[in-house]
């Protein structure tokens, strides 16, 4: 086995681990019952949740897969690799295109879609943010890291009954077939000795093909030949997703997970509270089609900005480690020039913690800039906010909070909310009728069973008590303002990892 067929394994392997519960299942035997409890390590901590009896067997299957994918992992990097006897034949030659500005000449192997080789640099200030380029080199792990995370995730709800209705073994190939092309940015890439130009074939002015989105969304191969050019190949994220051309604009359709698929009831009720205090957003509407939800967002992106990810911003300076994540984020945009960083957090923060959002990653915030002058425009509307209000939770977890998790700076959200430099801007009186606002669109459905009134109530509940909360704090920071602003290192999230839904999907 050569290497570049190695290392293409254990990536697989890798991303499908990620998505594996971790631990074992315990037993305790209390009054005559048997109870069952998932245990696991957290951060260095030992995390506990009780189970119910049918979700022991789903769940010791998947843990039992982890254990089994860990088990080859170990081999594979045990396993002596041969001089790969690729030939010239395997490698697609291209230009790495920033809009109509060639950033340096690349070599991508055809099978496993992975940049093989960098050539000539032309333009290394046009390379994606956070590329090392030292002394005319170029780091290709990074760029082969920033070009995977360009693809759909492996893990991705649907994929793999995608990928065998398109007969192709690698997310990343779908990269290739679309030249690269996304509604996020202006990177493309253009084969070696075409006279392709970005004028050609951009989807912000180019119409695209829905045969793509169609199988993403579980419909059958069509007949005819597929037509791969479309931005669905380049997005991201764990949930069904997909691009749709809507009176001329273009339009981002999202999924929930199972069991409830409230993400899309979510990603409404964060874009009103955000209305109410004066938040920058990117608006959600809620759509049905076969009897399920989903959100639809315009795309916030045009032809002359690009949306840079957080982590991407991240990537431009080396962390040490006595700062936080939160100071080297904040140093990373103020190194940069992006301005109004700081009441930029201040707000998104304290949306988190209204909407007890579990999943705010670096990948799912960021700064816009322009493609051509690279001028920062400063940090972009909030989007993304569905997995919150707990969206995978009963209505007695979400009550007792006790398993809410936080990101990207802390792992809680009181410690994050210590964060916030000021809550000068914040009207909570706006949100006098939240009740009403939540109500309103967990009622917007077809089938009044789908989201229940117990479940309502739950939610309803705890923004009311965690805005109650967060009046308290204020109160408190006024009478000692010295308790705020902890950019310790204490409590850090350790790792920039989007949550995994496929687990949560078996129960």
């Amino acid at each position: 086995m050569d290497r570049n067929e190695i290392l293409e394994q254990l990536a697989e392997l890798t991303a499908r681990i990620k998505e594996l519960p971790k631990g074992y299942i315990s037993k305790k035997t209390i009054g005559g019952k048997i109870y069952y409890y998932h245990q696991w390590s957290e951060n260095g901590s030992k995390q506990s949740r009780y189970i119910k009896d049918d979700e022991v067997e789903p769940l010791v299957k998947l843990i039992d897969e982890r254990k089994e994918l860990q088990t080859r992992v170990s081999a594979l990097k045990r396993t002596p690799m041969e001089k790969s006897k690729r030939n010239e034949v395997n490698v697609l030659k291209f230009a790495l295109m920033h809009k109509r500005i060639q950033a340096a000449s690349i070599e991508l192997d055809d099978e496993t879609g992975f940049i093989q080789r960098i050539g000539e640099v032309y333009a290394p200030e046009h390379f994606p943010i956070g590329i090392p380029f030292r002394k005319g080199v170029t780091d290709r792990a990074s760029l082969n890291e920033w070009w995977t995370d360009r693809s759909i995730p492996a893990s991705r709800s649907g994929i793999r009954e995608a990928l065998e209705t398109l007969e192709i073994t690698n997310t990343k190939i779908l990269l290739i077939r679309c030249y690269g092309l996304s509604l996020s940015d202006q990177y493309w890439i253009r084969p070696e000795g075409s006279d392709l130009s970005w004028d050609d074939v951009n989807f912000f002015t180019h119409p695209f093909s829905d045969d793509i989105g169609d199988i993403l969304f579980g419909a059958a191969r069509k007949a005819d030949e597929l037509n791969f050019s479309s931005p669905d190949n380049t997005t991201d994220g764990f949930l069904k997703k997909r691009w749709k051309i809507i009176d001329g604009k273009r339009y981002l359709i999202k999924g929930g997970s199972n069991p409830f698929r409230q993400q899309p009831f979510n990603e409404v009720i964060a874009t009103k509270i955000m209305e109410r205090l004066g938040i920058p957003h990117v608006p959600y509407t809620l759509i049905w089609n076969k009897e399920a939800p989903y959100s639809v967002c315009e795309d916030f992106v045009d032809e002359n900005t690009e949306l840079i990810p957080a982590w991407r911003i991240m990537m431009t300076q080396k962390k040490d480690n006595s700062t936080s994540v939160y100071g080297h984020f904040v140093n990373c945009c103020e190194a940069l020039g992006i301005k109004e960083v700081i009441s930029f957090l201040d707000r998104m923060i304290t949306l988190d913690y209204i909407i007890a959002n579990e999943d705010r990653h670096f990948n799912n915030f960021g700064a816009l800039r322009n493609a051509e002058t690279l001028e920062w425009l400063g940090m972009a509307p909030i989007y993304d906010s569905g997995s919150s209000l707990g969206y995978d939770k009963l209505p007695g977890q979400m009550r007792s909070e006790k398993d809410v998790i936080c990101k990207p700076f802390k792992n809680h959200h009181t410690e994050q909310l210590r964060l916030v430099r000021s809550f000068d801007w914040l009207d909570l009186s706006k949100l006098n009728d939240v009740e009403d606002i939540i109500r309103g669109v967990l009622s917007e459905d077809t089938d009044e069973n789908y989201i229940d009134e117990n479940r309502i109530r739950a939610v309803t509940n705890a923004v009311k008590r965690r805005i109650q909360q967060l009046e308290q704090i204020i109160c408190e920071r006024r009478v000692e303002p010295s308790m705020h602003g902890n950019v310790s290192t204490e409590d850090d999230v350790p790792e920039n990892i989007a949550e995994d839904y496929s687990p949560k999907m078996e129960l």
